[in-house]
């Protein structure tokens, strides 16, 4: 039995529909965060910030612990977007990284961090303060 041309593309088109996920209709946000770090071996941090998303206002805690080689204290202020989010909600978690820095007064800082829900923080700024860290470190962010 043959299929139709027309109706074997109707079923390419349908499985092809079916496949879509649902991070194809994931959102984006900007964010703004405030950062005081310090510490010596082991260090922390806290603040806050704002997320803009979909027109609304939303906001925002942070926190983290830090280990390995730290000292200092600094205050970052930084600003960027967050993509991959269906939800406010999506942007709350435990974002990770890896990472090594020095900033003696102002210094300029950029990271790209994910959380386990997927979010992406692409964020830049400034750090205020003597801060030096070759550390994991662990940051928490939460919607109030």
């Amino acid at each position: 039995m043959r299929i139709s041309s027309a109706l074997r593309a109707g079923l390419v088109a349908l499985v092809a529909c079916a496949g879509v996920s649902s991070a194809a209709y994931a959102d984006s946000g900007s964010v703004t965060l405030t950062i005081y770090k310090g510490g010596w071996i082991i260090g922390g941090s806290a603040g806050g910030g704002t997320l803009n998303f979909r027109g609304k206002r939303y906001g925002l805690s942070a926190g983290g612990i830090d280990y390995g080689l730290v000292f200092g204290g600094s205050k970052t202020v930084l600003q960027g977007r967050v993509s991959n989010i269906n939800r406010p909600s999506d942007v709350a978690g435990v974002y990770g990284a890896a990472g090594a820095g020095l900033a003696i007064g102002r210094g300029a800082r950029a990271i790209v961090l994910t959380n386990q829900k997927g979010a992406v923080l692409e964020l830049s700024g400034r750090q205020v303060g003597l801060m030096a860290n070759a550390d994991l470190s662990g940051l928490a962010i939460t919607l109030k």
